[in-house]
């Protein structure tokens, strides 16, 4: 066994894994697994810069976790940064933060290298029973049902989504920038409301719930971002679809009527695409307030969901996809498993 520390800090949320690895049996057991939601990508899609608040949230989460990585004596760390810090100015203020703070340089990977650690962290269960025969996974309701492949495997961030399709290993992969962050802050605000206001100054407040015309402008962004990766991955071609990250889980966790999140009831639960659409036409009719009160709700996920929810629903309609396979290990797990050789 071989321990290490992944950290993976994307646009929403930065997360810290924690976990002893054995490359030759394919175990990962973890010994601490967190994520604080941090809002890196605060208006980098509007103003192109990382904000000050922003990485001041991002550090002390850093903080918190190079505490908890120093206690557990994880003998490698490796942090990954996804799409807001391609994206920022600034981000040379953001690797010096975390060089000062854990003593590792961010890594500020490429979409295709996101995808792949994705593909990996997900499918590793999945692949390791041997043949695509072999491959079981428990039916919510009892009973064994097949995966059949290839996988596809959909990441989807606050800043961008993956797309992995793969059997065993990747076949084709592309990054695309809808993510539920970004779907929010481009299309759910209230243009009028923010007009006139200073260079810099905090976006305009939600539309909430959203317009019709703004639901149909998300849906436009996502079919024009879903024919750019269908020039690289042939999406058609996915027998089984993964779903990855916070937004998949917690449309999971309210489909399945969890009154609490639990990880447990989550991973590899297999929601239907009824479900999907009917837990997406919730949370878009629904109020603030309305999305706060859901027991599963993360207070950080409150005005993102929506969106994200909405991305993950067109993905399904677009794929053909009966179901979606949720699982609750992702890009993170495959950071570690880099590590672990």
């Amino acid at each position: 066994m071989k321990r290490v520390a992944a950290i993976d800090c994307g646009t929403n949320s930065i997360r810290l894994l924690v976990a002893d690895c054995d490359p030759a049996t394919g175990e990962l057991k973890d010994l601490d697994r967190r994520m604080q939601i941090v809002r890196l990508g605060q208006g980098v899609d509007r103003t192109g810069r990382l904000a000050p608040e922003a990485l001041e949230r991002t550090f002390a989460a850093c903080r918190e976790y190079a505490a908890v990585i120093k206690d557990l004596g994880a003998e490698q760390v490796r942090f990954v940064a996804t799409s807001a810090s391609r994206d920022a100015e600034n981000r040379a203020d953001f690797v010096r933060g975390v060089v000062d703070i854990l003593g590792v340089e961010p890594e500020v990977i490429t979409g295709d290298q996101e995808a792949e650690f994705s593909f990996q962290g997900a499918t590793k269960e999945l692949s390791a029973t041997g043949s695509a025969d072999a491959e079981r996974l428990p039916a919510k309701g009892g009973g064994r049902s097949g995966l059949e492949r290839p996988f596809l495997v959909v990441d989807i961030g606050g800043g961008s989504t993956e797309f992995v399709l793969g059997d065993g290993s990747v076949r084709a992969a592309r990054s695309v920038d809808i993510g539920c962050v970004r779907m929010t802050e481009r299309h759910l605000h209230d243009p009028d409301a923010g007009r006139g206001a200073p260079e810099g100054a905090s976006p305009a407040p939600l539309t909430d719930p959203p317009s019709a015309q703004q639901i149909d402008a998300i849906k436009a962004d996502v079919a024009a971002a879903l024919d750019h990766a269908e020039q690289t991955v042939p999406l058609g071609e996915a027998a089984t679809l993964v779903g990855l990250a916070g937004s998949v889980t917690t449309v999971a966790a309210i489909a399945l009527g969890l009154e609490r999140y639990d990880s447990a009831a989550i991973h590899h639960s297999r929601i239907p695409l009824a479900q999907v659409r009917e837990t997406t036409d919730r949370l878009l009719s629904s109020t603030h307030a309305e999305r706060a009160a859901i027991p599963v709700m993360h207070p950080g996920r409150v005005d993102v969901i929506a969106a994200g929810a909405l991305v993950l629903l067109s993905i399904m309609e677009r794929v053909g996809a009966r179901e979606v396979v949720v699982s609750e290990h992702d890009i993170l797990d495959g950071i570690a498993w880099s590590l672990a050789g």
